[in-house]
């Protein structure tokens, strides 16, 4: 399968001191979404109801993490009208702070995020207007049958899948990794997997055990102080899709929690676990490091890579990881570009990195993560990046002789940071004239 463009950076042709200093900006897959995120707006319910009932507003379905596909390039874009059965009227109704005081535990809450509004179609029609805020909103949805909601997401993915609505009707796109969207909808896909991944993680107040409730557009999780979880539901209640109804008798204090001490902010907040990824060169220039898993296909290798500790900086995160990995010493670490990992909530920082002299041994009974390791002329990595390109699992690119070097595909920031150094992100290109860091 051909691999997808890579976003184009901010202002890429903006003439600058920084620009003329370091380069342009890189911009990798999973990055450069269309969309303003608009966060301080995530509490206003005014808005996010104009929000959610927009003709124009697009929702983003998962079942399980799995997105709602026309195809493995092609996301669905369900409509208010689609979702209605599942999320009732409107659950932006109620204030934050009523729908805390009418906490209901036993009570499924479909999980809604509010993305953002994409503003990069001037010209398109009828687009949302809010204040000085125009765009076109964007919405992700976990349609995960679950909970007192289970038969209604039932019906709703049915509805959607049915051969009898439509000849070609959309599919949720199995598999763990997706790399195959364009760039613009794979950004805000990485953004709605990664939200929907921590709430789904994180239905539990992590002080004191309690579920919690996501408030803030689905950005922030709350340990209530009561419950009325105790208390028989109204009769009345219209539907379990629609916001818990409760009775007017006194709900149920919660247990203390440490969340809710006076100049502790009871909330959680979406974690982002940084990784560091590392594209090595040899002291001579000549050579870069690479590695394999055991979990590759036979001959594709990578650069190295893993998590940044507490009380860690990057460069340091750099050294320790590829000594640990690979027995090799490094020198000067330099960051090179970043991406967003949506599996399941990764940063990964990109560097690039030279060994010093008599640190370039290789020796793998440190940590025994790597299955190989290896000293890679430039060349070869430079003929690998022409034809030996590809997913994991994919075949290589056209002119590939068997028996060569394998490597990343361009959705993996790895493949940015080889092509950077081969490319001259040095100065010069790597292996001409023994160029130092």
């Amino acid at each position: 399968m051909p691999q997808p463009e890579l976003p184009e950076p901010a202002y890429s042709e903006l003439d600058s001191m920084l620009t003329r200093k370091f380069g342009k900006e890189v911009a990798n897959y999973f990055a450069g979404s269309p969309l303003n995120r608009l966060s301080f707006l995530r509490t206003n319910h005014t808005f996010l109801s104009a929000a959610l009932k927009h003709p124009t507003t697009s929702f983003l379905l998962f079942n399980n993490l799995a997105p709602l596909s026309h195809s493995s390039s092609s996301l669905f874009h369900a409509t208010y009208s689609d979702v209605r059965p599942l999320i009732g009227e409107n659950p932006y109704a109620q204030t934050e702070e009523s729908l805390i005081s009418s906490y209901n535990s036993t009570r499924t809450i479909p999980q809604l995020l509010f993305l953002g509004i994409d503003e990069s179609i001037p010209s398109a029609p009828n687009p949302l207007t809010y204040s000085i805020y125009t765009g076109y909103p964007f919405f992700a949805l976990d349609i995960t049958p679950r909970g007192s909601t289970a038969s209604a997401a039932e019906s709703l993915i049915s509805a959607l899948t049915s051969t009898t609505t439509s000849s070609s009707p959309p599919t949720f796109l199995e598999g763990r990794i997706h790399t195959t969207l364009p760039a613009p909808q794979a950004a805000i896909y990485a953004q709605a997997r990664a939200l929907l991944d921590w709430n789904a993680r994180n239905p539990f107040c992590a002080q004191c055990g309690q579920p919690t409730l996501s408030i803030n557009a689905g950005f922030k999780r709350t340990c209530p102080p009561t419950d009325f979880a105790s208390l028989t539901p109204s009769s009345t209640s219209p539907s379990p899709a629609s916001l818990p109804s409760t009775t007017p008798s006194t709900p149920t204090p919660r247990p203390p929690c440490s969340t809710r001490n006076r100049g502790v902010s009871n909330l959680s907040f979406p974690r982002t676990d940084p990784t560091c990824i590392m594209a090595v060169v040899s002291s001579s220039s000549t050579h870069i490091l690479l590695g394999r898993s055991k979990r590759f296909p036979p001959l594709w290798y990578s650069t190295l890579a893993g998590f940044i500790e507490p009380g860690e900086s990057v460069e340091e995160a750099v050294r320790r990881e590829v000594w640990e990995e690979s027995g090799v010493r490094l020198g000067r670490v330099v960051i090179h570009s970043t991406q967003p990992w949506p599996y399941p909530a990764n940063l990964m920082i990109g560097a690039v990195a030279q060994s010093v002299a008599g640190g370039e041994e290789i020796v793998l009974k440190h940590d025994p993560e790597l299955e190989d390791a290896k000293w890679v002329s430039v060349e070869e990595v430079a003929e690998a990046l022409r034809v030996g390109t590809s997913g994991l699992g994919e075949g290589p690119g056209e002119g590939y002789k068997e028996g060569g070097l394998r490597l990343p595909g361009r959705t993996a920031i790895a493949n940015q940071l080889l092509t950077a150094v081969v490319g001259g992100f040095l100065g010069e290109k790597v292996g001409e004239g023994g160029a130092k860091m």
